[in-house]
């Protein structure tokens, strides 16, 4: 795929050289990516370098968090069974398991319902409250869901049961009308950060329902483990109150974790002494999510509320097994969903990919949808068929508001709701012809020729040169990454080989290179992982002399017990800069390779 490169703008290019100023004439490149990451001052990169949960907004600065803190408070102190509702993806399960686990362990009677992603569909149902009814309990929180379930919570009203909702998804036009709706994006809401998750909510309602018991609300940060895998799993931007929640939840998972979350890690062969956002995003979330998408997620929050270690080894092992299964469906209905998606846009030009497929595991079509989505670069709905409704999962691509694009579709939806970049829905099967159409005008709306072609953003131009021991001490500041806190994507133009580059892999299909760091003859070891179709590049600067200009970001690498700093590439191609001799050029990487040695 050929991308374009472009260098992100800064409203303020003076700033950088402030910033490199009073941060000790940090390097510009750095300055530059600071300054994009909205660190326009010394105190903001204090606050960026050196977080504290200190920093943390009031609890009670959310709107309903006194009535819902006061309500929850009155129910454990008239010990009345409280039920917990969460939902079946990871942020729905950690936020499940820390408020079931918190108000135990302040004397709670504490039940749990998650729906069944088949039987039940998504959100805050009238399953749960049945269960609710059942268990005699009069007080449901729902977690990760509900700020649409208005007649949801009526008919909890008909039963008698108090509901508070804990949500983060955007409100519809009208709220429940329940004991309190805590939704930071609640229109009427004035709480400073309104992008934290479904589990960093249910962390805050905790603190808060602590101060109404006269507790200290730091004890609710022995749950901040959770409140990391959540948000690391959930696609939030990493920035504001997450990052710092992020930051001390990777702390507390990689020192004093749950048990869990350990036997978790053994059965995917992680090592949480190291874990990074990008281990829970690949390694711990998948196996959470995979009880949901196959099953029953309730085996997940009962792993994490877990105390016995054979029982737990055993529900992790489950999970794993579970995931494996997850991997293989996933990849069946990747290969139909991209044939089928080929056609699609062959047949006529299209700004969206909507598919259906009666058969396909609802399990699995969210996560197709994100790999169609990296392949097509547009907007991709997949839908299979449950209880005789066409049942789908968005996903979106930067420019493209997926749930805008769905509300202009409202007619002919059922249900519908998400975010920027995904969502779920439910339509009439009979209805799918005319939604495709629609969708595809609601995006098409919106598109621009720039939206649809593939980009790269870069932070800033750097000279390899300056790659040095500091520079990599002060990038390595920047963790934890994620949305609106990528790892920052660097340029280095006119960049020569210091030996013949080399594919690597099973298939062939990821880049080995070393590239000079600068005249003196010393590299630096770059990796292309997924890249190996750009190997004709690589040979043609090798054999011509011709230098290229590549985007990468940094890490460590460690090999053999040697750790050193590795470019990790995004993108490379020929350099517009002259080229070199052969001979000379292959003269200098004899050179570099005697010092190597």
């Amino acid at each position: 795929m050929t991308y374009q490169w472009i260098l992100r703008p800064l409203a303020k290019p003076s700033i950088v050289a402030d910033i490199r100023r009073k941060l000790n004439n940090l390097p510009e490149a750095l300055a530059r990516a600071l300054v994009l990451r909205g660190i326009d001052s010394f105190d903001h990169a204090r606050l960026f370098f050196r977080p504290s949960l200190a920093a943390l907004h009031d609890s009670f600065l959310m709107a309903d968090m006194m009535p819902a803190a006061g309500r929850i408070a009155e129910a454990l102190q008239s010990s009345e069974k409280i039920l917990i509702h969460g939902d079946y993806d990871v942020d729905g399960v950690t936020a499940t398991a820390l408020l079931v686990a918190a108000l135990r362990e302040l004397g709670g009677d504490v039940d749990f319902f998650i729906p069944d992603r088949f039987k039940h569909g998504y959100g805050l149902g009238e399953a749960g409250i049945d269960h609710a009814s059942a268990i005699g309990a009069r007080l449901i929180i729902a977690v990760d869901c509900g700020v649409t379930s208005v007649r949801e919570a009526e008919c909890a009203t008909r039963k008698s049961i108090d509901l508070i909702v804990c949500d983060h998804h955007t409100p519809g036009s009208k709220l429940p009308d329940c004991v309190a709706v805590i939704d930071p994006k609640r229109p009427d809401c004035t709480y400073p950060f309104a992008e934290l998750c479904g589990c960093a909510l249910a962390y805050k309602l905790l603190q808060a329902v602590l101060v109404q018991l006269g507790r200290a609300p730091e004890g609710a940060d022995a749950y901040l483990d959770l409140v990391a895998v959540a948000t690391a799993s959930d696609i939030v931007p990493v920035q504001g109150e997450n990052r710092v929640l992020l930051i001390y939840g990777l702390r507390t998972l990689q020192t004093t974790p749950r048990l869990g979350f350990r036997k978790l890690a053994e059965s995917a062969r992680l090592n949480l002494i190291e874990c990074t956002t990008r281990d829970i995003a690949f390694g711990l979330g998948p196996r959470i999510n995979a009880a949901g998408r196959l099953g029953d997620a309730g085996r997940a929050v009962a792993l994490l509320l877990e105390n016995d270690d054979s029982v737990a080894e055993q529900l992790a092992l489950d999970l794993e097994q579970l995931n494996v299964e997850r991997r293989k469906l996933d990849k069946g209905t990747h290969d139909e969903a991209v044939e089928l998606a080929e056609r699609q846009l062959t047949s006529r030009s299209r700004h969206s990919i909507v598919l259906h497929k009666s058969d396909w595991h609802l399990g699995v079509i969210g996560i197709v949808a994100s790999r169609l989505v990296e392949r097509f670069h547009r907007p991709t709905i997949l839908m299979s068929t449950n209880n005789g409704y066409a049942k789908g999962s968005a996903r979106s691509i930067p420019g493209i508001n997926i749930y805008d694009a769905l509300h202009e579709c409202s007619d002919l939806l059922v249900q519908f709701g998400g975010h920027d970049y995904a969502a779920g829905m439910t339509l009439r099967i009979d209805d799918i012809p005319a939604f495709q159409n629609r969708l595809d005008e609601a995006v098409g709306h919106a598109v621009t020729p720039e939206v649809l072609l593939p980009s790269i953003n870069v932070d800033s131009e750097v000279a390899l040169g300056d790659i040095d021991a500091r520079f990599w001490s002060v990038l390595k500041q920047f963790a934890p990454f994620g949305p609106e806190n990528d790892a920052p994507i660097f340029r280095a133009d006119a960049v020569r080989l210091a030996r013949r580059p080399k594919t690597v892999g099973s298939s062939g299909n990821h880049l080995k290179l070393s590239v000079r760091r600068d005249d003196t003859g010393s590299s630096l070891d770059a990796i292309g992982f997924g890249m190996g179709d750009r190997s004709d590049v690589l040979e043609e600067s090798w054999c011509s002399g011709k230098p290229i200009d590549m985007l990468f970001w940094l890490e460590e690498n460690t090999w053999n017990g040697r750790t050193s700093l590795q470019l990790k590439l995004k993108d490379v191609r020929l350099s517009s800069s002259p080229a070199e001799p052969p001979a000379q050029q292959q003269t200098a990487s004899l050179v570099a390779d005697h010092a190597a040695s």
